[in-house]
């Protein structure tokens, strides 16, 4: 195996699922977009991975090309994907996991209404990544992204409260 297919077969498997987890927040849950769109986030790693100038993080780089990804995606096709097309398995023996389920369909129902830079950032911080990162990948001072954070958050909660009234 050549150097640069070794470098790269371990830039995917430390990210991938982080990048998927993260292109679910831009899609509104759907797995098989979600999936998709990550593919094409590692198609633009694989060709620009020689040329990465260690100018920032690797992960971040990849955040970067991601967040990019997906709203390039979003625009291009004005997908919205309403509730009605998530898949729930089976029929749930675990309640738990049920309301869980549930939660999380909630939460990405109030992350899909928020605006471009806003998603980015609450997927970001979602993710576990540090706010100065963050302000990193989305040109934003750290002041101005934990202020940011501190107002998305306080908006999902009541989204998510008020869909449950």
């Amino acid at each position: 195996m050549s150097k640069a297919k070794h470098q790269f077969e371990e830039v995917y498997q430390a990210n991938y699922p982080k990048v998927v987890r993260m292109c679910m927040g831009y899609v509104n849950g759907d797995e098989d977009l979600a999936k998709d769109l990550a593919q094409e986030v590692f198609i633009k790693v694989w060709e620009h991975l020689p040329k990465f100038r260690n100018e920032s993080s690797l992960s971040t780089w990849i955040y970067r090309i991601t967040v990019n990804t997906c709203l390039i995606q979003l625009r291009i096709k004005k997908r919205t994907v309403s509730m009605e097309q998530f898949d729930v398995p089976g029929e749930e023996t675990d309640e738990r996991q049920a309301s869980r389920e549930n939660q999380l369909k909630q939460l990405y129902a109030c992350i899909a209404k928020l605006p471009e830079e806003s998603k980015s950032i609450v997927l970001l911080e979602l993710e576990g990544l540090p706010q100065k990162e963050i302000a990193l990948i989305t040109g934003r001072s750290y002041e101005a992204v934990r202020v940011r954070l501190h107002r998305i958050k306080n908006s999902l909660t009541q989204c998510v409260q008020d869909d449950n009234i």
